[in-house]
């Protein structure tokens, strides 16, 4: 594809702050939100915390 400067656009060629505005509002939500959306995939996959002491964790085989 490609683009000429001097070409005729079907794209208009002013943009309204307005909508321009609302469209990067958007856009940080949706960044947000997967940000969001990574820490609870890696939190999920975090393992298990060690259990506290050692009682009951050894056990004797030569018995």
């Amino acid at each position: 594809m490609t683009i000429s400067v001097n070409a005729p656009s079907s794209m208009p060629t002013t943009i309204d702050s307005g909508n321009s505005l609302k469209v990067a509002v958007m856009a940080k939500d949706q960044q947000e939100i997967e940000g969001q959306m990574a820490l609870q995939l890696i939190e999920a996959a975090a393992p298990a915390p060690q259990p506290v002491g050692n009682s009951g964790h050894n056990i004797n085989t030569t018995a």
